[in-house]
């Protein structure tokens, strides 16, 4: 299951982690030096939510936490559970 935002198509953006030694040439120092390398990933808030689409019909979708707090959907109404 890929981590993509149905709606934005925000997925999981890839960069790097750069461990640098030393003082910087601009604070006094004599400069400094990299030492480690490492890539990383930086994911995007999804959440699995119940909304309701133009047709009216309840689905399940993934979508990133700032299209839900924009308010760009219409959460679908909590299941009524049966009394036995």
């Amino acid at each position: 299951m890929a981590r993509v935002c149905d709606y934005s198509g925000k997925k999981p953006r890839v960069g790097k982690r750069v461990i640098r030694r030393g003082k910087a040439k601009r604070e006094g120092g004599i400069g400094q030096n990299v030492t480690g390398i490492s890539k990383r990933r930086w994911k995007p808030n999804l959440q699995k939510i119940r909304i309701v689409d133009e047709n009216g019909t309840v689905r399940r979708v993934r979508v990133c936490a700032r299209y839900i707090k924009a308010g760009k959907f219409t959460k679908a109404p909590a299941k009524v559970r049966k009394a036995s």
